[in-house]
């Protein structure tokens, strides 16, 4: 899994959003969506997006009947790393919209909250 992770670094998967634009275009909006943290739950125990639900990217391709398809798909992890190949696992499973959010580090430092 590392090995195919690192072969997507540098590359970017889905559409990119700011933690400005996902608020202003999700959250404020209410529109329908699902976010998606794709770290571990160690991870997510230790602090998360508010709303956000946790399928750790090791087993995403495996839980892809818990993402709903009717909706915008919202991704992040630490860095970006893991959300860029979360979305790429999505893209190829036939999601037809999905945002990569990046890390949760420019969530923060956008001084959003984290729950």
């Amino acid at each position: 899994m590392l090995n195919v992770l690192r072969s997507f670094i540098g590359e970017r998967a889905g559409t990119a959003i700011t933690p400005k634009q996902y608020k202003t275009d999700f959250a404020d909006a209410h529109r329908p969506h699902v976010l998606i943290d794709v770290r571990t739950a160690e991870e997510f125990k230790s602090g998360h997006i508010p709303g956000a639900i946790n399928i750790d990217v090791q087993v995403l391709a495996q839980r892809l009947q818990d993402i709903p398809r009717d909706r915008a798909v919202v991704l992040y992890c630490r860095s970006g790393n893991r959300s860029s190949y979360a979305a790429h696992i999505l893209q190829r499973a036939g999601y037809a919209e999905v945002y990569d959010l990046g890390g949760i580090g420019d969530w923060r430092a956008a001084g959003y909250p984290i729950r």
